[in-house]
């Protein structure tokens, strides 16, 4: 067992009081929400059409730009800008038809005063988040989504803990709001998300295809069983397809298929013989997160791929997982 420098006992009550502090404070969040100044905030990104422009300081500005990132990954084109950088030549970024989306907790960031400023003159709405409504920037801002006075975590009340959660949590809330009432769907996220696990369990089979482009093995349906063993052992794919004269698929014959033709008259059978007639089968459009769940659902590790009813490339669950696709 770990020898900690403190007592063990002693760091894990520190860190259940912490979450449950956190935890206690998005439920007093929850059910605080002014349900019309929300309402309105939704509205404001749904009708912008700009930019959402967050701006925050310190740990505020950490949480400001995971903010700008789940708005713009979820269908609000988003960035965030730093206070101090747009007194400095940043404001060309706040364009008439954005809005902005300004974070502080004591509502009193003297970085913020130039950009309150600026949006105030140029008509560019303005959505607080902030603990404090009658601060500076809850009186300038147009909309104001007001955190529930909860103590902060730290012992001695001052790192930004709860704060930031109910924050951070608020900003989720906006971004998912927004997204439902923009009907943004699955495929919408993937197109902006082809990055990591996520984004290529997101892409479709044709997106997988401009990479694995071989084709499969194939054997005819008369083709005896050592040709077609031979085939599927050169192919290195676990399975061969059976195809018609117009090239049209007739079936499948996988590893296990030939385990299970192995009688005695094993080399007297054909493909016709041996293979699975009507295999699961899918095309470039299906989305590569539903090959997978009906591959795992269904226990199987082949599947072709089919354009007007002919195999052009063969998927195993095998390269899925080791490219990273589950």
């Amino acid at each position: 067992m770990w020898q900690s420098l403190s007592p063990l006992s002693k760091q894990l009550d520190t860190a259940r009081t912490v979450i449950l502090a956190e935890a206690a404070a998005l439920g007093t969040l929850a059910e605080a929400l002014d349900g019309d100044a929300f309402a309105r905030a939704v509205d404001t990104l749904l009708a912008t059409k700009g930019h959402c422009i967050v701006l925050g300081v310190g740990k505020s500005g950490h949480i400001g730009r995971k903010i700008a990132a789940t708005l713009a990954s979820t269908g609000t084109p988003s960035f965030f800008v730093h206070p101090a950088e747009a007194s400095h030549g940043d404001l060309g970024m706040v364009t008439p038809g954005s809005c902005v989306l300004a974070i502080s907790n004591s509502g009193e960031s003297r970085e913020l005063v130039d950009v309150l400023r600026y949006c105030n003159k140029n008509a560019i709405p303005v959505i607080a988040i902030t603990c404090r409504a009658g601060s500076t920037l809850g009186k300038a801002a147009n909309i104001v989504l007001a955190l529930p006075n909860v103590p902060e975590a730290c012992p001695n009340g001052l790192v930004p803990t709860t704060s930031m959660a109910m924050t951070l949590a608020m900003g989720d809330a906006l971004a998912i709001a927004a997204m439902q009432a923009r009907g943004f769907t699955a495929a919408d996220f993937g197109d902006r998300h082809p990055g990591g696990k996520l984004g290529l369990q997101l892409q479709h089979v044709g997106d997988w295809m401009q990479i694995h482009n071989a084709p499969p093995p194939t054997v005819s349906p008369e083709a005896k069983a050592r040709d077609v063993l031979g085939t599927i052992t050169e192919g290195r794919m676990g399975c061969a397809a059976v195809i018609n004269t117009n090239g049209t698929l007739a079936g499948m014959i996988t590893d296990g298929d030939l385990r299970r033709a192995l009688t005695e008259d094993f080399f007297d059978k054909t493909a016709a013989d041996m293979m699975s007639i009507d295999p699961y089968c899918v095309t470039p459009q299906d989305r590569i997160s539903d090959v997978i769940a009906h591959l795992t659902t269904r226990r199987i590790a082949n599947v072709f791929v089919l354009e007007s009813g002919k195999p052009v490339a063969a998927m195993h669950l095998k390269d899925l997982l080791e490219e990273g696709y589950l």
